[in-house]
């Protein structure tokens, strides 16, 4: 069994075309035959506190950063039932999520990919190099560069700057909103693109593992929206902008099988309100792991079950 569990970085579900967004920002996912969680929340609107969020036990109306310090993550759990965890960083660090597992920089895969910062292109290469490694179940972590602002610009190669004219300054405000708007989408349409090609790889390795890929986005942005821009602002204000983000599934129809799981039953799942408070429970439930933390109702994947 290979997970690989992808934080997004940035990106707001109201910029997915699988969500119903008019621009073509998901072309190549659109034919990859995910599952898009359609009406999904996130715990906070920074990484600093969304991120640990995503792999507490803790509810986003309880969670709290320094009681999720001093308790395990979901990593921490599956690590010492004896998988294989490990966390590929592309961003700035794992705000503490990853303290007790292995951890890797995905530039020292590709360092042509990067100048300053690295293209999401890097965690790529990772993959590929980390695959021939894997010899028992394991949990992949990738954490992308994604739509990270204010300098989206920076975050696409010149083939993915499709949506023009675009804001290249990191000043957006000095920017015309659509300029700012296609920039920002471009940052999606090269996301597209790489979730693509992880499940491009996880396809070619269908004999060696049962795979399944879940991505979820940190937290949204404002692009203008009611003079709004960027992230951050207390949850309780936060326009929907920054606080529904897009979450994609994929699995091989080995995974489902080894699963017992349904796929027109997950289908029709994807549909309902979801949160980042469903990811610690369904990894959990995905190996099987016993803790007295898991809650079925919380479980993606536990409702479609044989």
């Amino acid at each position: 069994m290979l997970t690989l569990l992808v934080v997004g970085e940035t990106a707001r579900a109201a910029n997915f075309s699988l969500g119903g967004y008019a621009r073509p920002t998901n072309p190549e996912l659109a034919q990859r035959g995910v599952l898009y969680f359609s009406n999904v929340r996130s715990c906070g609107t920074a990484t600093a506190m969304s991120v640990p969020c995503m792999f507490s036990d803790l509810p986003r109306a309880e969670f709290d950063i320094d009681m999720a310090d001093r308790r395990d993550s979901v990593l921490d759990m599956l690590q010492r039932a004896g998988l294989a965890v490990s966390w590929l960083d592309n961003q700035s660090g794992c705000k503490g999520v990853c303290g007790r597992v292995p951890t890797e920089e995905a530039r020292h895969y590709h360092p042509s990919s990067c100048v300053s910062e690295c293209l999401d292109e890097a965690l790529l290469y990772a993959l590929d190099a980390r695959l021939t490694r894997v010899t028992r179940d394991s949990v992949l972590v990738m954490h992308q560069m994604g739509s990270h602002g204010p300098a989206y610009y920076k975050r696409v190669p010149p083939a993915f700057r499709r949506f023009t004219p675009e804001c290249a300054r990191e000043d957006v405000t000095a920017c015309p909103r659509q300029h700012i708007i296609n920039s920002y989408d471009n940052t999606i349409l090269y996301t597209d693109h790489f979730l693509a090609a992880l499940i491009g790889v996880l396809q070619r390795n269908a004999a060696r593992f049962d795979a399944a890929m879940l991505y979820a986005s940190d937290h949204g942005e404002s692009l203008g929206e009611l003079g709004l821009y960027l992230h951050g602002f207390p949850y309780r204000f936060a326009p929907r902008e920054q606080t529904r983000v897009p979450m994609i599934l994929w699995a091989t129809p080995q995974f489902y099988a080894r699963e017992s799981v349904s796929a027109d039953c997950m289908r029709a799942a994807s549909r309902a309100s979801h949160s980042h408070d469903n990811i610690f429970h369904t990894v959990l439930g995905v190996f099987d792991a016993r803790s007295a933390s898991y809650d079925p109702a919380l479980d993606l994947f536990s409702a479609c079950r044989k």
